[in-house]
């Protein structure tokens, strides 16, 4: 169930991908060249882009089996989901979060490797521009890594996180191949129906820490089943 919730949450994000990555779609590198050499162009650019999800969501699986061990996946999955409710709301109220500085430098050395990469013009740079790409701030990516973490695992995650990658894909391959045909107006039209998409991700977070009851939902959490999971894998 949680590998549908990845997929459909990127094949239904990939519409704000065209509104926010349109830009550096369009600008890859070799852009402009014919049929199939374009299409493979974007395939390695945008596999790039998955094995970054795939990474970092590994690292967020990891992150969550540590707090599954101490009993505290159910508070890890709302508390996810109300971070990210929280930060849509402050975004629409006009506040910006302020990163960490270690965090902004981060990102900003991030932005700088991605212009020298698509000032390159070189088609071999497609693929690490797809990967420099995947690191770039984004809720989206926030709301996938989310749902990664809750999965307590970091093959799991490492599995959500590329098939969240995957279901991007073909709205971008899409845009690549038609190029500048697609306008500017049209993909903000796109980008503003990714907060819909990241609340029903930041609800279900919550609801399934809920332990309601409800088959694949929220399914009710067993304390016993959980410890004696523990010792068995002791």
């Amino acid at each position: 169930m949680y590998l549908l919730t990845a997929l459909l949450l990127g094949a239904a994000g990939s519409l704000h991908c065209v509104g926010m990555c349109g830009p550096i779609v369009l600008a890859l590198p070799r852009g402009n060249e014919p049929g199939l050499k374009r299409f493979s162009g974007l395939f390695l650019y945008n596999t790039g882009r998955a094995v970054t999800y795939a990474v970092l969501g590994s690292l967020s699986g990891l992150a969550g089996s540590a707090l599954l061990w101490a009993g505290g996946q159910q508070t890890l999955s709302i508390v996810a989901g109300v971070i990210i409710l929280a930060g849509l709301i402050a975004s629409y109220a006009g506040e910006k979060m302020k990163l960490p500085g270690f965090v902004q430098t981060g990102y900003n050395k991030v932005r700088s490797i991605l212009g020298k990469l698509l000032a390159s013009k070189n088609r071999s740079s497609l693929f690490a521009i797809g990967l420099m790409n995947g690191l770039l701030p984004c809720g989206l990516v926030y709301a996938a890594l989310a749902g990664a973490a809750s999965t307590g695992s970091w093959w799991q995650g490492a599995l959500f996180g590329l098939i969240f990658g995957l279901g991007t894909i073909p709205a971008l391959m899409a845009l690549g191949m038609a190029g500048s045909r697609i306008n500017e107006k049209f993909r903000m039209r796109l980008r503003k129906a990714v907060p819909v998409f990241i609340t029903v991700m930041a609800l279900l977070l919550i609801v399934r820490g809920m332990g309601l009851g409800i088959p694949y939902i929220s399914p009710e959490y067993k304390e016993k089943e959980v410890a004696c999971c523990h010792r068995h894998k002791q």
